[in-house]
């Protein structure tokens, strides 16, 4: 089990750097969760890139309809947020990336990420064990 953020997530319906990498993990690991906050997130990237003109309203739909099914389980934000808040706390991060954390905290699994932000922040903090980057751990290059 891989808890997945938005920054993979997205790579999944548009062709980005890691886009390979994304599209590979989704097929060799069939057991995908997150907050069900990636559904926003993701979506808020696809209407961005929609505005933006780089991708066609057929794909923002497409991608809309096949991002909840592409995870085995969608958890609630309001069942992660004590944990969430008490993450960012202790890491001064945003909540948005600390539902992840608490997500994988909770299922004894790793947060996998494109986001080197959120990598370089837990990085030396204990969290580094529960993030790896797309292209490896947490805090590598």
């Amino acid at each position: 089990m891989l808890v997945i953020d938005a920054s993979v997530a997205i790579k999944w319906y548009l062709d980005e750097p890691l886009s390979d990498a994304a599209l590979r993990l989704a097929v060799a690991e069939p057991d995908l969760i997150a907050p069900d906050l990636v559904v926003a997130e993701v979506g808020n990237a696809l209407w961005r890139r929609r505005r933006q003109g780089d991708i066609s309203a057929a794909q923002v739909t497409a991608a809309g309809s096949a991002l909840p099914h592409a995870f085995s389980e969608l958890v609630a934000a309001a069942e992660l947020i004590g944990d969430a808040l008490r993450i960012a706390e202790q890491l001064d991060h945003p909540i948005y990336d600390c539902l992840y954390l608490a997500l994988a905290w909770r299922r004894e699994s790793v947060v996998v990420t494109a986001d080197r932000r959120l990598a370089a922040r837990v990085h030396g903090t204990g969290w580094d064990l529960r993030v790896r980057l797309l292209a490896g751990r947490a805090g590598q290059s």
